[in-house]
């Protein structure tokens, strides 16, 4: 039955890394389930306190996913129509996961869209457009670095606490 859970454990961890790259699986939650798992075998002894921050930290990066383009379309100059058009594109993106590579492409490109056309009805101009669609598609980058990251240091510590 160990065997069973690790396995198992193994796969969320791995599907969960793969989910924070590919925006149809949610990757920290799965993470952190695999780490769950993980915890009921005798091969890897996690205490209460790290699954509850890893836990709150699972949420938060969830949450930050989805905020992080918006502060980033601000931070390279958008207007506050450059970050409801990101807003927007969000909205756009997660409605239009279930319908196939549309929806993986979706999350990367409506954001972008939607600040480069909610910026271009403000100011008319293409150059300052850009440069907000631009740190939308940066915040996206940085948001799924942030759950890669996060996913990966899971796995890690589950094969090393089997292995040490």
């Amino acid at each position: 039955m160990n065997t069973v859970l690790i396995i198992l454990a193994i796969v969320c961890l791995v599907i969960g890394a793969l989910g924070s790259v590919l925006p149809v699986l949610p990757g920290p939650p799965l993470a952190w389930v695999g780490l769950l798992i993980a915890s009921f075998t005798p091969y890897v002894e996690i205490s209460t306190g790290m699954l509850v921050v890893t836990a709150v930290m699972a949420v938060v990066i969830g949450v930050i996913d989805y905020v992080v383009p918006s502060l980033s379309t601000k931070r390279f100059g958008g207007s506050k129509y450059g970050i409801w058009g990101c807003n927007i594109g969000l909205i756009i993106s997660i409605i239009g996961l279930p319908f196939g590579p549309q929806g993986v492409l979706g999350v990367m490109l409506w954001p972008f869209i939607g600040a480069l056309v909610g910026e271009y009805l403000k100011s008319h101009e293409l150059r300052p457009a850009l440069k907000a669609a631009t740190g939308a598609f940066v915040g996206f980058l940085g948001g799924t670095f942030i759950k890669t990251a996060y996913c990966l240091v899971l796995l890690a510590v589950v094969v090393a606490k089997m292995v040490f």
